[in-house]
């Protein structure tokens, strides 16, 4: 089971506020912190892209601000998150910094990954950062998010963005070691070490959180479990109060595994091809037919002719010019745009809008194949 972890490519790992921040200082925990840093490394140096969703700006806040113990409102939530955040990323750039490697901050709300437009400007800004070595650190936005849109708990947002971002595993690091069938320490209890579905008998023996810090619980972890296995991506609940919490998982260290049933890619087109109404149609020339039977991306010089009203991201039909659907999948330009650009060459693309966009119409990834090209 271990190494469901070390052979994944791309891996988002979930770090709770408990595990992060002394609850009696309000500080950084730095000796845990640098450790797993350490963890995160090892994982980059082995080929696999990193990205780290952490709490922590509120519990680093708070006591800065003079905020007494207990419930906060939303406001002073707020202002705690503007100050605890500003720690919280200098404590991260220190520990990657060491290491030579550069952390970047991103600060997210739940619109950002349920909007299309802005899902995909997410996507393409985490994508780059990975493509370019840095390892994204990633918060919900708790300065602006209010109670309606906000996650409440970073593991579903940490599946949001293991969903989003295709990854391989998802790593929630808890107080606890797993799912037990009852309540850890009692006399009945039992490590769950494998899940492959989360059933009603499954989420009976969800609890309520057992931190003062975090938000969350064993509820939202199998919420977050949903998510992640939904998108074809394995996801591992393991304790983090020991250092290298990480490299303990590899080596076999008591956790649950939550067990996809696809891969992240093939989950992504079933979703594409199967979940979502097409909005519009490209129609295509005999070439870029060939080339997408033959996994190729379909680029604007292959589109013959537009249909349709349509925004960027979302999906549409690719057909032949005898009619037939080739392929469904989500469209880099809006319909207006994409007429501009139809025909034309990929490097006239900046020319003609005035911008520099994908030089897709379809990328490949973003695309599964319905019908024979």
């Amino acid at each position: 089971m271990s190494t469901r972890l070390s052979k994944a490519r791309r891996v988002v790992v979930k770090i709770g506020s408990a595990l992060l921040v002394e609850g009696t200082t309000g500080t950084v925990k730095s000796p845990w912190l640098d450790a797993l840093v350490d963890d995160l490394a090892a994982l980059r140096a082995r080929g696999a892209e990193v990205i780290a969703v952490s709490s922590g700006a509120i519990a680093l806040g708070r006591r800065t601000l003079g905020f007494a113990n207990g419930d906060l409102r939303l406001e002073e939530k707020q202002a705690a998150a503007a100050v605890g955040q500003i720690t919280l990323a200098q404590a991260w750039s220190e520990a990657f910094r060491a290491r030579k490697i550069v952390a970047a901050q991103v600060l997210v709300t739940l619109n950002d990954t349920e909007e299309r437009r802005r899902y995909l400007n997410a996507r393409a800004t985490l994508t780059t950062l990975l493509q370019q070595g840095a390892v994204p650190v990633i918060n919900e936005n708790d300065t602006v998010a209010t109670s309606e849109i906000r996650y409440g708990d970073n593991d579903r947002l940490a599946a949001r963005v293991a969903s989003m971002m295709s990854a391989d595993c998802l790593v929630l690091l808890s107080d606890i070691d797993g799912l037990y069938t009852a309540l850890p320490g009692t006399p009945d209890a039992r490590l769950i070490p494998e899940v492959t579905e989360i059933t009603p008998e499954i989420e009976a023996m969800a609890g309520r959180p057992v931190s003062g810090l975090g938000s969350g619980g064993m509820i939202t972890k199998l919420e977050a479990g949903k998510i992640a296995l939904a998108a074809g991506c394995n996801m591992v609940i393991g304790s983090g109060h020991a250092l290298n919490p990480l490299c303990r998982i590899e080596e076999g260290a008591p956790a649950t595994w939550f067990v996809a049933s696809a891969s992240p890619l093939a989950s992504r087109k079933r979703w594409i091809a199967g979940s979502l109404v097409p909005m519009g149609r490209l129609i295509v020339d005999q070439g870029a037919a060939r080339a997408l039977g033959s996994g190729k991306s379909l680029l604007p010089a292959g589109v013959k002719r537009i249909e349709g009203a349509f925004a960027r991201g979302d999906a549409v039909s690719i057909v032949s010019e005898g009619g037939g659907e080739i392929a469904r999948g989500l469209v880099a330009y809006d319909a207006a745009e994409a007429a501009r650009i139809a025909g034309r060459r990929t490097g006239d693309i900046e020319v003609i809008l005035g911008f520099r966009g994908r030089d897709e119409m379809v990328h490949r990834d973003d695309m599964v194949m319905t019908g024979a090209a």
